[in-house]
């Protein structure tokens, strides 16, 4: 944490307490952030910050990313999508797009004029990529895309999805490509149901249904088809250390409200901090969470230094997330039947915890990506 980062830090947290926070029940609500909200963040810098300064952003690295993520985390509104517009969605953009896409494209995203989304997973398909079945067909100067999508985070407002797609069904791997969709700008395009999750409330989650998309031929993301799964491989380690990264700020939060708790709460004539078992246990978290935000600051660092191999921030998602529900149940047994009511901060905690093993790949793929690094 430099002083940049600290700068930033301080003045997000400002930009939070002030435009958020009076309005965040209301989303979680209505399960969806306004496109205000979304303006307002971009005009404060604080979307795409880790994306250079010629495209209308703060000129930052990932580091900046992860001090946003880390501040929505403490504050208690993760269920704003950014971490998924900026760090995940964009940089395929970024990073693949042509000098006329970035142009066309990037500002607006940092702006909050476009909000992003990335739809990968299909029904039946879960985090197997190589499975999907949207396909995208070359038609004269256009592609026709049809298939349907699901889970897609930031989906009710999107109006800019990167779509993987099959570009040759018959090529496996390499028959994938990503499509850049405007989708205020295409027929054929459909969004089904907000999905009512488990958590994540305020945070809208849709299917998305293409059905024979018209889109440009330069709506393809590289210079050629069949480029994407390897493109997606490239960029899911930073998808999976934005889940870490995710991760230890629930923690730090979660375990914050609990000794705030057990200072106060008493039974038995005495506060709950001051039994054993609270103690042990607190001390055993508290152990794990340092540990554990050791690991991320320095898979971060490895990240900026563009070091961050695929097993190691596979190592990084699956061991925080599976930490953080770790954290979350032992939290909330501290507040007892408090705990299981909606109004207590930590039953919220806990049911966001629970995605985290899910999305950006299966904690299950993270270890079979580990076990063939053996």
């Amino acid at each position: 944490m430099t002083e940049e980062l600290g700068l930033l830090d301080d003045a997000f947290a400002r930009f939070l307490e002030r435009e958020v926070a009076p309005n965040y029940e209301n989303w979680v609500e209505a399960g969806c952030v306004t496109r205000e909200a979304w303006a307002k963040t971009g005009a404060g810098g604080f979307l795409c910050a880790g994306m250079p300064e010629e495209y209308g952003a703060a000129g930052g690295n990932f580091a900046h990313e992860a001090v946003i993520i880390r501040r929505l985390g403490l504050a208690g509104f993760d269920h704003f999508g950014i971490a998924l517009h900026s760090a995940i969605a964009v940089p395929y953009i970024l990073h693949y797009g042509s000098d006329e896409q970035r142009q066309r494209w990037l500002p607006g995203l940092a702006s909050g004029d476009l909000i992003a989304a990335i739809a990968m997973t299909e029904p039946g398909t879960g985090s197997d990529l190589q499975a999907i079945r949207t396909t995208a067909v070359r038609d004269g100067n256009h592609y026709r895309i049809s298939g349907a999508k699901t889970f897609i985070t930031n989906g009710q407002l999107a109006n800019l999805i990167i779509v993987v797609a099959k570009t040759d069904p018959s090529a496996g791997s390499k028959g994938t490509s990503l499509f850049a969709v405007e989708t205020d700008k295409v027929e054929g395009f459909r969004r089904g149901r907000n999905l009512d999750k488990l958590g994540f409330k305020g945070n809208d989650t849709s299917e998305l249904f293409f059905d024979d998309v018209r889109v440009p031929a330069d709506a393809l993301i590289g210079a050629e088809e069949g480029r994407g799964f390897y493109q997606l491989m490239e960029q899911l380690p930073q998808e999976r250390l934005v889940v870490a990264v995710q991760a230890m700020a629930a923690i730090e939060r979660g375990l914050a409200l609990t000794l705030d708790y057990v200072k106060e709460r008493q039974a038995f004539g005495k506060r709950i901090l001051d039994f054993q078992n609270t103690q042990f246990k607190l001390a055993e978290l508290k152990t794990e969470a340092t540990i554990g935000q050791v690991f991320v600051n320095e898979c971060i660092a490895r990240h900026v230094a563009g070091e961050l191999d695929s097993t190691t921030a596979s190592m990084a998602k699956y061991w925080t997330t599976d930490l953080q529900s770790k954290v979350m149940d032992q939290c909330l047994q501290f507040f007892g039947g408090y705990g299981y009511m909606n109004e207590y901060p930590i039953s919220r905690l806990y049911a966001d915890a629970r995605v985290q093993r899910i999305y950006a790949g299966t904690n299950e793929i993270m270890k079979v990506l580990i076990a063939r690094s053996l």
